[in-house]
């Protein structure tokens, strides 16, 4: 391999980048569910069941996207679960 110049990108920089793209975001999706969580919870009692199987719903939505970015999967929809 030759000397690496200012501005030069390898393979191994760019997979090091998006590891660490993933990483954030799977920290601030588990982030949001645990906020959205400790909101809801002291909401859960007069709910409607319909708006709690919402937030249950989502919560377990973002849960699911945290784990396909901690496996590598795309997080644009195209891989995974779908939220329909």
């Amino acid at each position: 391999m030759s000397a690496l110049r200012p501005g030069d990108i390898t393979d191994e920089m760019i997979q090091a980048m998006d590891t660490a793209k993933r990483q954030g975001l799977q920290k601030d999706l588990r982030a949001l569910a645990a906020n959205i969580r400790a909101d809801a919870e002291g909401r859960y009692d007069g709910a409607e069941p319909g708006w709690r199987a919402g937030v249950e719903w989502t919560l377990l939505w973002i849960e699911n996207t945290a784990a396909q970015l901690a496996e590598g999967s795309s997080a644009d929809g195209r891989q995974g679960v779908s939220p329909e």
